[in-house]
């Protein structure tokens, strides 16, 4: 994304919301960080939540699991791994068994030689849940994850319950719109070894935490637990990989958006970053489209608003005629 400043607030809310999307995948607040020795990150724990591995095409997938209840997969999004959800995932294992997923090359899993488009990148998640022993599942997806959420749920839509997708517009539905504005977007997608050349081990802190400074609230993310899970330039060729596949999903789903969804979506854009504009997209390739803003919030919504989204998920991903306790949950409501 980018950086919030006095241009951006004075534009309007339409033109605002789609800049400053592009604003939080693009800048940093923690370039002085020292870059991490290790080339990926060790084991985080979170309390009540187990650690295991699963092997699929093209490698393994590290998870991480609670709760009990219905299956929740979460899918994290670029430059983070599973450990962005830390924050909400508690909550959501009070009424589900929570699944976080590294996704492939990212994390603890292991980094496939190809297959960084997302319909193949969704059919190795769910070559995870099925192993996993289960049949059906709801779907939460943040950025990258979010693009990967869809295409599970188009390919596979009987076992899909539900899908919530964050901060992203589809690829070939809106963002390929925005590459001119994200300085970021184009760097990543660029060929080998442009990116990989550009950004040495000693650049991983500036880079990511310039990134990271476009949010609302930057201190309320874990930046050093990133920075560590892209020290190694495997992962971070890895992270440029799915950013090169953006013009093959564009085409992929376009091919392919005649198999409307038809589960409930729900789509949420931050106040200070896509707005509305996630669910603009979204209403192109799905009947059932709830369209959310994440109040006081820049892209990282999990960590910036983590109490709106808790409860938001809570309303979506729960039993059907529980009242919103607020206007802003409205379209939260199962």
């Amino acid at each position: 994304m980018i950086r919030r400043d006095s241009a951006f607030r004075r534009a309007g809310r339409g033109i605002y919301a789609a800049l400053a999307a592009v604003v939080i995948l693009l800048v940093g607040s923690a370039a002085s960080a020292e870059p991490p020795a290790a080339e990926q990150p060790a084991s985080l724990n979170l309390p009540g939540f187990t650690h295991g591995s699963v092997a699929v095409q093209g490698g393994t997938l590290h998870y991480v699991r609670g709760g009990s209840g219905p299956p929740l997969v979460l899918l994290h999004g670029w430059p983070q791994t599973w450990w962005e959800w830390a924050d909400v995932m508690p909550a959501l294992a009070a009424n589900h068994t929570v699944i976080a997923f590294d996704l492939p090359g990212a994390g603890e899993s292991s980094i496939p030689t190809g297959g960084y488009d997302k319909a193949t990148t969704a059919k190795r998640i769910r070559e995870g849940v099925q192993k996993l022993g289960y049949t059906q599942v709801s779907l939460l997806g943040h950025d990258t994850g979010a693009l990967v959420a869809y295409p599970y749920a188009r390919d596979f839509p009987n076992e899909v319950v539900r899908m919530a997708v964050l901060e992203t517009p589809l690829s070939g539905f809106g963002l390929e719109n925005l590459y001119g504005i994200s300085f970021h977007l184009g760097l990543n997608q660029t060929a080998a070894p442009v990116p990989e050349k550009l950004i040495d081990n000693d650049d991983v802190s500036t880079y990511l935490g310039w990134l990271f400074s476009g949010a609302r609230y930057p201190e309320r993310i874990d930046q050093a637990t990133f920075f560590q899970a892209y020290a190694s330039p495997a992962r971070r060729t890895a992270g440029y990989e799915y950013y090169r596949a953006f013009a093959a999903d564009g085409a992929n789903n376009q091919a392919n958006a005649h198999k409307r969804l038809q589960m409930p979506v729900l789509a949420m854009g931050a106040e200070f970053a896509f707005g509305p504009l996630v669910a603009n997209s979204f209403g192109q390739v799905a009947d059932d489209v709830r369209g959310v803003v994440a109040p006081d919030s820049g892209h990282w919504i999990a960590e910036e608003n983590t109490a709106f989204l808790s409860a938001c998920a809570k309303l979506f991903f729960g039993p059907q005629g529980v009242p919103a306790p607020s206007p802003e949950l409205a379209n939260c409501v199962a």
